[in-house]
């Protein structure tokens, strides 16, 4: 089945799958839309949970390419309807989280569109046009989800910008590489942050993104108390609770290096997940080189692939291999579109 559940390493791994089926899918998909009623309007990309990591990163890879565009969480957008953006890209994996379909619902005036893992969901119905990303089996904890949205997220950037990304077709053989060479690396990483009581994961721009996304990803699959940090921000204090039970994961080449570095020399766990080879050995600190596009959302995904490497070993040490979620919400989802819909 398409959308079944599966347990969170059998995720991880198929993403190469994943990824090489959105491409096609959501190509197909892109030669049926009409996106010439988002040109020339300030883009609002609307998620929550994973898919708000996933709207960053879009308002991120939109604005490089030219395009006013923001993230909105649903909170931000009951009330203020005419105020935020001009055409909204509406994402929720399911397409059944309630509060996406409430504050689209207020903008049907608006033009919209929306990314799910498949179009047959409320969520398409209600706004009428869908980019399915077709990432397929998935765990609780969002991997396949996640990065096959982000994915479709970049693809459908590209066209309303009308602007040609060659990488893209790399990606799943990219992402097949890490998954193979950084293992060594992961492993070194999961342990060093195991007995953590808290972790800070940090990066700017997409990489903000990505560390919101890692910090869920640990709550929920490693049950360990996590949070994001913007670069810039994590100077201006965070850190000052860290120490030799609390752990860093920094993303990014820049200023991220250094904070890993002086993470890792404070004694704090330490891992940087970087494109970067050149990052001197330090005590404490474990250095995972990944491929680079210099492309924000290209970039994300191979991130998190690492990321999500690394959570799958602490998991396992864990022994909370393929554990479901514990605390169930029953106000946040739709009734789904079929039977087969998870």
């Amino acid at each position: 089945m398409a959308n079944e559940r599966i347990g969170y390493r059998s995720a991880v791994a198929r993403q190469p799958e994943s990824l090489a089926q959105g491409l096609e899918t959501v190509a197909h998909a892109l030669q049926s839309i009409d996106v010439a009623p988002f040109r020339g309007k300030s883009i609002g990309f609307a998620g929550i949970g994973a898919s708000y990591q996933a709207a960053m990163v879009g308002a991120i890879y939109l604005r490089s390419l030219g395009i006013s565009s923001f993230p909105y969480c649903p909170t931000d957008l009951y009330q203020a309807v005419d105020s935020a953006a001009e055409a909204f890209v509406a994402l929720s994996a399911s397409g059944q989280s309630k509060e996406i379909s409430d504050v689209m619902a207020l903008r049907s005036h608006l033009p919209r569109l929306a990314i799910c893992r498949s179009a047959g969901n409320p969520l398409a119905e209600l706004v009428g046009a869908v980019i399915p990303s077709a990432s397929g089996a998935d765990n609780g904890a969002s991997s396949t989800g996640y990065t096959g949205m982000v994915l479709a997220i970049g693809l459908l950037c590209d066209a309303i910008a009308g602007k040609t990304f060659d990488g893209w077709a790399k990606l799943p053989s990219a992402v097949r590489q890490t998954l193979q060479s950084a293992l060594d690396s992961v492993r070194v990483a999961a342990a060093s942050l195991q007995s953590c009581v808290e972790i800070d994961l940090v990066g700017a721009g997409a990489g903000f993104a990505t560390a919101g996304e890692g910090a869920m990803l640990i709550r929920e699959a490693v049950r360990v108390p996590a949070a994001g940090w913007d670069t810039l921000n994590y100077l201006h204090g965070p850190m000052e609770s860290q120490d030799a039970r609390t752990g860093v994961i920094s993303f990014g080449n820049g200023r991220e290096v250094k904070i890993a570095q002086d993470m890792a020399g404070f004694g704090c766990p330490s891992v940087l997940i970087t494109n970067r080879d050149d990052v001197p050995a330090v005590s404490g600190l474990t250095v995972i080189t990944v491929p680079g596009f210099d492309n924000p959302a290209a970039d994300a995904i191979i991130q998190i692939v690492a990321l999500q490497m690394i959570v799958s070993d602490m998991q396992d040490a864990a022994g909370l291999t393929d554990i479901t979620f514990r605390y169930r919400q029953t106000d946040t989802k739709l009734k789904p579109w079929s039977a087969t819909e998870v």
